[in-house]
């Protein structure tokens, strides 16, 4: 069955793709929106550039036909811009009869629903949703890319098995095991008989067999070792060449920057593996903004950059087998092995032959983390961390974040692994806060 819906501003910013995500039914947008998408077109940022993208598809359109008679798209369905009349606003409550944005949307969509149309309006806007059911209208959340982080894959399983198998698996260096699993996935395998006799491997899609972990250094990766087992998972991933893009999700505390830096150093600084490590993080103020900081580029990014500062001088403390103090920052930074710096800069880039983590990922949209991730160039690492719970970006939440949208898109692919980190390391005190709080 065919049906009407009528889009919302921040929907077409969220994702200006979203006007070819509706298959075949077709779509209204009030003029208003039109208005406010002009008015962001010169923003220097991502949803500056979303506003300007939709303004071309619907100039795009505007040359098929008119929109105000509705044109079709290539998905099918139809497309048409609805204008704002005086006499729609007189059908609000007084309480909405104010001549903002958000209501002049309402009273759009009340009056094609009087006229019998009944288009369901489709927002990102928790409250206007609660307005437009107070109205008796329809209203949806945009849900195109939103992927239940209740039900987010975690990247490993247990499985049963014979204990002969387990000691085959030790013997050969490989299992052959009957089962669906993913490209990438971590298995437990667990004596049937002997629960505590177990082995840890990762499902090897071209050979089809379950492959053990490589196997870590004695004294550890720049002093960093395991403590449990998804840290071991994770390891295995972060030090594989062969798999290039990884996403680390977990609470505070979990260790997925401090591994993921510390292999990153391992594999630029003493393998040379990539060329250098680039870690970048969104800037996001955790709580009231400061407003403009002084100073260059680089005193003004230190506020936000300082939890990576803070991993790289845990690891740069560590000495190595001969009791030798690793590298200092500086020196680092001056061999050109470690570069960091905001997301803002890595539009446009193209990135060869580098280890780049991106840090606090959640707070970032699909169409971002599809920027980013376009930019590897040949022989890149890509590391993506972020904990879907702590979000700062008002835009996105756990379910419609970039980093769980692409766990679950990458899920099936052979050069992407993941791993769901659920313990925190970090101290028994941020280990408790983590869960009580």
């Amino acid at each position: 069955m065919i049906k009407s819906y009528l889009l919302d501003t921040n929907v077409l910013l969220h994702d200006p793709q979203a006007l070819f995500k509706f298959a075949d039914n077709n779509l209204i947008i009030p003029i208003t929106v039109i208005e406010e998408i002009d008015r962001f077109k010169k923003d220097l940022n991502e949803t500056g550039r979303n506003a300007r993208y939709v303004s071309r598809v619907l100039d795009g359109l505007r040359r098929q036909g008119q929109l105000i008679k509705g044109v079709p798209l290539d998905v099918g369905g139809t497309l048409r811009v609805v204008l704002h009349t005086g006499s729609a606003m007189d059908r609000l409550p007084p309480e909405l009869v104010d001549d903002r944005g958000d209501n002049r949307i309402l009273a759009v969509a009340l009056d094609l629903k009087e006229k019998g149309e009944n288009p369901v309006f489709v927002t990102k806007d928790t409250n206007l949703r609660i307005k437009a059911d107070a109205l008796g209208l329809t209203a949806e959340d945009y849900s195109s890319d939103k992927v239940d982080v209740d039900d987010l894959y975690s990247g490993y399983t247990d499985v049963l098995v014979d204990k002969a198998e387990i000691d085959r698996f030790f013997e050969a260096g490989c299992l052959d095991l009957e089962g669906d699993y993913q490209p990438n996935q971590f298995l437990t395998l667990t004596d049937s008989s002997n629960p505590s006799h177990t082995a840890l491997g990762r499902y090897n899609l071209t050979m089809r067999r379950v492959v053990p972990l490589i196997p870590l250094p004695k004294e550890g990766i720049w002093g960093i070792h395991s403590r449990n087992r998804e840290q071991q998972f994770a390891f295995d991933l972060l030090m594989n060449d062969d798999i290039q893009l990884v996403s680390l999700v977990g609470k505070a505390g979990t260790g997925k920057t401090l591994l993921a830096i510390a292999v990153g150093l391992h594999k630029s600084a003493d393998e040379g593996a990539y060329t250098r490590l680039l870690v970048s993080r969104p800037v996001f103020p955790l709580g009231k903004d400061l407003g403009f900081l002084p100073g260059d580029i680089e005193e003004k990014l230190a506020p936000w950059m300082q939890p990576i500062f803070d991993n790289v001088e845990l690891l740069l403390g560590s000495v190595d087998e001969q009791g030798k103090r690793k590298r200092g920052y500086k020196e680092l930074v001056d061999l050109g092995l470690l570069e960091i710096e905001a997301l803002t800069y890595i539009r446009g880039r193209s990135i060869p032959k580098q280890y780049l983590i991106v840090d606090e990922a959640q707070n970032l949209t699909p169409h971002e983390i599809k920027t980013i991730v376009t930019r590897a160039g040949e022989g890149t690492k890509v590391v993506l961390t972020g904990d879907p719970y702590q979000i700062d970006n008002p835009y996105v939440d756990s379910s419609s974040n970039g980093l769980t949208y692409l766990v679950e898109k990458f899920k099936g692919q052979e050069i992407s692994g993941h791993i769901t980190l659920s313990k925190g390391e970090r101290s028994p005190l941020a280990e408790l806060a983590a869960n009580l709080l």
